[in-house]
């Protein structure tokens, strides 16, 4: 199996209101996210890619235009936790590429969250 990754960033800020007003991720802050995306594919396309990186740049358009610098409260269905945005950037990269297969996103250098569907055998 072969697989590869790249690796976006944005800065955005969030609210997680709904938790105890002495959690500290009930204030409003923000964070430097990285969102790593994953491909995997038994074989090699005919250029010798899983996909050609250049194609990926469309993830880092909408990341750009949807959510860097912006609120996530104001973008995000549900709570704009790490885990339902790897949920939905998964999702958003599914539908456009077939050989995607994670999505991790960090609001910290030591904090990450991952989405990565179970396989059907």
């Amino acid at each position: 199996m072969f697989r590869i990754t790249k690796e976006f960033h944005f800065s955005a800020s969030h609210q997680l209101s709904h938790l105890p007003a002495d959690h500290q991720c009930a204030r409003l802050h923000g964070h430097n996210y990285v969102v790593v995306v994953e491909l995997s594919a038994p074989t090699l396309n005919a250029d010798g890619f899983v996909r050609d990186y250049h194609e990926l740049a469309a993830l880092k358009d909408y990341i750009d235009t949807a959510f860097d610098h912006r609120h996530l409260n104001d973008v995000m269905e549900g709570p704009s936790t790490a885990e339902n945005m790897a949920r939905h950037f998964f999702d958003w990269c599914q539908a456009r590429w077939a050989e995607v297969t994670a999505v991790k996103v960090s609001e910290t250098p030591k904090t990450w969250a991952e989405y990565r569907p179970q396989v059907q055998s």
